[in-house]
């Protein structure tokens, strides 16, 4: 690494943080002072640049003065919101009010057993379960996770997997909430737990077809970086394991599985825009991986096999990706063949083989669409949905030789609703939608989609949601949300915890930003490096047009959004801190450049593709024109709660520590500064079905209280 480290003194001032006394000298009303934290000089110098950090030493996770100082915060932001506690008790009894008790998921099929989980009464973690043959058959309990979980504070699993003889069972667990895992093996017909268990994988395994052969990816213990795959035989001690794969570039990593007609396991390799898969006879665990075709700058492809063919999705000479497929025996691209070819209006995301019908998941016009083919007659059609904005995906399905496709639909205003589709007969069957107790009706709420003008005249997609009987007077409070990064598009779905804000008069509101994939693949290649300012002005861009059209106003708008959402909540506090009465950021990367620089933080040099490598200057400057914690300066900034994990693999927790210290620091205001640390988990919350949601209450607390809306 090019980045230089270098302490010029351990400690040049103890300086106020907090509103309470910030550099303007204006005095916070009521509360007392935050806080107090040292100010360590640290150079950072990178092309010539010398930045300094005054607080780059909250990044020791072992300090006690560290540890002390987020507890500190804590304790804070415990005591500002004191006058709230019974009100958040409040809503966190009406949020969890509404979700059903002892609920069960839709059975599925697959090898002959239908899966399902079920949550009982009262209870935090699901009980997975499954019945063989038919559905009035006898339950057999794969895992309680309410009994596993007993004595710890978080408790995860990552991964479930059956042997294909359907009397193995391996399951993951992690009890720290750092994505670390240990794997372990049941034995589904006695019930013990195998003493064989292996410890910081990735969380899920594959089956060879011998019944006692899996393979699992090991992570680098540093930099948690999925780097290595291992094969195991049952019985055999983890440090025994024959390390089959071993991915030497770090911007690439790894996972193993098995294709859906489960005759061959597949090796990915893969970074943001480059992939590679090597295959194996699933019967031949003891087999060497051949090479599907080896890697390319700027290729992507995944594949799944069916009889013959490997079938391929991928960008060869498709910008919104083209389905392929190619003999068993020739594997390499020269051979492949378009099934369906690229289209520049639809950007094509994920495929299901069937004996008789290939199903497509594709983004169109920024929503989501499912085409059904026929290979019997040819027939091409697309499944209906009639609200203006949705979400909808294929579910689990296992088999091939059905004509039943399992689909899911939700919108931001019909609960998730589970259905099954005749693929013969066109004929649709709700199996379930999601129970909200106490009663809610989806016709007293209302939906829109809207297109906000960003600044370049891009047309940017908004969903929209409130209840019926809203004015568009600029009245309403509203909360925007985004998340903007990695291609991912945020469909509109069902929240029932939303329905706290919307009850009281707000508008819901995703601004479908560029960064993600709503509009097809430029819509990501336009929010990505040397252009990911277009994902902040795009996010403003909406706000605008929400106080425009009078939908809220400056005074009552509210902006939230997490991990890269939480860049781009700094980002746009920076930019435009005069369009918002207040701002949530969860978990959020703020600070760019310097974790960028730092190869041994987790997801750094798999991500160079996304942001820029650091070590070249273009990408180095471009980065730290956005980078929040980089552009903190003395100015008014809206109310701010920010939350974060010690624990947080993907988002180190001292970036938000170090953001709220200097906002803190130069802050002109004396709005509300709030940083809350959960000292139990990491990135995704507290893990449970139930605790997470003292989080929302939290958050919904502080929205409320700043607009005084009481219990």
């Amino acid at each position: 690494m090019n980045k230089q480290v270098k302490i010029l003194s351990l400690l040049i001032a103890i300086v106020m943080i907090a509103s309470c006394q910030n550099p303007t000298g204006k005095k916070q009303t009521d509360f007392s002072d935050p806080p107090v934290v040292a100010k360590k000089a640290t150079e950072l110098t990178e092309h010539g640049d010398t930045r300094i950090d005054n607080y780059y030493w909250l990044n020791q996770r072992e300090n006690p003065e560290v540890i002390d100082y987020l507890n500190a915060e804590n304790d804070y932001t415990q005591m500002v919101m004191a006058s709230t506690e019974t009100f958040q008790n409040d809503l966190f009894e009406e949020i969890v009010g509404r979700i059903k008790q002892d609920d069960e998921s839709v059975p599925y099929l697959d090898n002959g057993y239908y899966y399902y989980s079920r949550f009982i009464a009262g209870g935090e973690y699901p009980v997975h379960c499954r019945k063989q043959g038919s559905l009035d058959g006898k339950e057999e309990i794969l895992l309680n996770v309410n009994i596993l979980a007993k004595g710890y504070t978080y408790y995860a699993i990552g991964g479930m997997s059956v042997s294909p003889d359907n009397t193995l069972l391996a399951f993951s667990v992690d009890t720290v909430s750092r994505r670390k895992y240990t794997a372990y093996v049941k034995n589904l017909v006695t019930g013990e737990i195998y003493s064989d268990a292996i410890e910081e994988t990735t969380g899920g395994v594959a089956w060879a077809n011998d019944n006692k052969t899996f393979f699992y990816t090991r992570k680098n213990p540093v930099t948690l970086r999925s780097e290595s795959i291992f094969r195991h035989h049952l019985g055999e001690a983890g440090d025994m394991d024959w390390n089959i794969f071993y991915e030497s570039d770090e911007t690439f990593s790894v996972r193993v599985g098995r294709s859906k007609s489960g005759d061959y396991l597949f090796i990915s390799s893969t970074s943001t825009l480059s992939s590679e898969f090597s295959y194996l006879d699933a019967n031949d665990p003891d087999g060497s991986f051949s090479v599907f075709h080896s890697r390319e700058s700027n290729l992507e492809y995944s594949i799944d096999h069916y009889k013959d063919h490997f079938y391929i999705l991928t960008n060869l000479d498709a910008e919104n990706f083209q389905l392929m497929k190619t003999p068993v025996t020739e594997t390499a691209k020269e051979n492949w063949v378009s099934v369906i070819p690229h289209r520049a209006d639809v950007l094509l995301n994920s495929m299901v083989l069937f004996s008789d019908y290939l199903v497509l998941s594709e983004m169109s016009n920024g929503l989501p669409m499912i085409r059904i083919i026929s290979h019997k007659n040819g027939s091409d059609s697309y499944l209906p949905f009639e609200e203006e904005a949705y979400s909808a995906r294929t579910s689990v399905n296992r088999d091939f030789d059905t004509d039943i496709l399992r689909f899911s639909y939700s919108s931001l205003t019909t609960p998730n609703s589970t259905y099954d589709y005749n693929l013969d007969t066109g004929e649709k069957t709700l199996l379930k939608r999601d129970e909200v107790v106490g009663g809610y009706s989806p016709g007293d709420y209302q939906t829109e989609r809207k297109w906000a003008s960003a600044e370049d005249g891009t047309k940017i997609p908004i969903s929209i949601v409130y209840k019926k009987g809203f004015e568009k007077d600029g009245t309403h409070p509203a909360m925007l949300y985004a998340y903007g990064s990695y291609g991912s598009s945020m469909s509109p779905s069902f929240r029932s915890d939303r329905l706290s804000m919307l009850d009281r008069g707000f508008v819901y509101a995703i601004a479908h930003i560029r960064g993600g994939q709503e509009m097809g693949r430029y819509w990501y290649e336009d929010g990505k490096l040397l252009k990911k300012i277009n994902t902040f002005t795009d996010f403003n861009d909406c706000a605008q047009f929400l106080i425009t059209e009078k939908y809220t106003s400056t005074e009552k708008l509210f902006a939230k959004g997490g991990s890269a959402g939480g860049l781009l909540m700094g980002a746009i506090l920076n930019m435009r801190p005069d369009l918002y009465k207040g701002v949530i950021a969860n978990v959020p990367f703020v600070d760019v450049v310097t974790t960028m620089l730092d190869e041994s933080i987790p997801l750094t040099t798999s991500e160079y593709d996304e942001w820029g490598n650091p070590n070249n200057k273009e990408y180095y400057d471009y980065m730290l024109s956005y980078s929040p914690y980089d552009q903190v300066y003395s100015t008014d900034y809206p109310a701010i709660l920010v939350t974060t994990g010690l624990h947080d693999s993907q988002v180190q927790y001292f970036e938000p520590a170090k953001w709220v210290a200097k906002l803190r620091e130069l802050k002109t205001d004396n709005n509300l500064l709030l940083l809350h640390i959960n000292m139990e988990a990491g990135h995704g919350g507290a893990s449970g079905r139930f605790k997470r949601y003292k989080d929302v209450a939290l958050e919904y607390a502080f929205i409320f209280d700043l607009l005084e809306i009481k219990e």
